[in-house]
């Protein structure tokens, strides 16, 4: 039988029910990134270095973290508009999140990386971000780093020449494939009735009613399909997306959807940065993808949602 709870007299919660539904739409995060299965300790480490280490950028200014800021309980981005490269010059989208990268089913937000070492190759030749000319320039430099010598021959034992390009990327993303994170929805959805507070779930409740789950579906909770940002209203933008990438007309103003999966410290939002607050992304989203205008209440409920899938150790 299931059981009912009541918040200040309002709106009844049927636990089983939201968790039969949230299951559903959602799911949990696996345990382990795709890929994962062959990286060793040495693997990983070296990529952690790679990623915090400046000296992947032509002047020493810039590495991975620069923009993807992981220490001190920070979402995987640098909370900028956008973000400066190593010469200063300012990138024209918003830094997306390496936290969960992995479980992505492309990179970027116009999906132009099929994977994360795909991903790793792109920002360090990006004349706007960390600059290097060109791949046979990256390899020599970091080949002249002692160290970097004897972890690239632990990283890669049966290899003879280690220092490649596609093995700096190839450690990378064995580093990203660590980032998953761990928050108290997942806690829930495997069956813990007290992990989300009864405002959360009413939350999440509306989340689902409201049609959120239109787009923001799976374990991601996004980050599984392209969608057309405007879809119900449109929304002011020159930038044209995936087109890009495919020129097909079709993919004019297409997305990647977004993970929402520490949403709540990945501020500010949308691709292009416009956005400040979590509370005015969803009543962007409610109006321009779906069409609909949420009161104050409602949006406040949806977000005390999203801020309970932040990560417990970045809380």
């Amino acid at each position: 039988m299931a059981i009912a709870a009541t918040v200040n007299c309002g709106p009844k919660i049927d636990y089983a029910d939201l968790r039969t539904r949230a299951k559903s739409a959602f799911g949990t995060l696996p345990a382990a990134m795709p890929g994962s299965e062959k990286d060793t300790s040495e693997l990983i480490a070296l990529g952690k270095a790679l990623y915090n280490d400046r000296r992947m950028s032509v002047n020493d200014t810039q590495s991975c973290a620069s923009c993807h800021v992981l220490e001190g309980k920070k979402g995987g981005v640098d909370n900028m508009k956008t973000s400066p490269g190593a010469k200063g010059s300012l990138g024209d989208r918003n830094s997306p999140t390496t936290l969960n990268a992995g479980f992505h089913f492309a990179q970027f937000w116009d999906g132009r990386a099929a994977s994360l070492v795909e991903q790793a190759k792109g920002p360090v030749l990006n004349p706007v971000e960390m600059g290097m000319p060109n791949d046979k320039a990256v390899v020599e430099k970091i080949g002249k780093i002692a160290e970097y010598k004897e972890a690239f021959a632990k990283a890669f034992p049966t290899s003879k020449n280690p220092i490649t390009y596609q093995n700096i990327a190839e450690a990378i993303a064995a580093f990203e494939r660590t980032l998953i994170t761990h928050d108290r929805f997942d806690d829930f959805i495997k069956g813990d009735d007290k992990a989300l507070t009864k405002e959360e779930l009413l939350g999440m409740q509306s989340f689902m009613n409201q049609g959120c789950t239109t787009c923001h579906i799976g374990p991601l909770l996004g980050g599984n399909s392209y969608r057309k940002l405007g879809q119900a209203r449109p929304y002011d933008t020159k930038d044209l997306g995936r087109y890009q990438v495919t020129k097909k007309e079709e993919d004019k103003f297409m997305f990647k959807v977004p993970g929402l999966r520490n949403v709540a410290i990945t501020d500010p939002y949308f691709h292009d940065g416009s956005v400040a607050t979590l509370s005015e992304a969803v009543a962007k989203m409610a109006y321009h993808q779906l069409g609909k205008e949420l009161g104050e209440k409602e949006v406040a409920s949806i977000v005390s949602f999203l801020k309970a899938l932040t990560d417990k150790e970045r809380q």
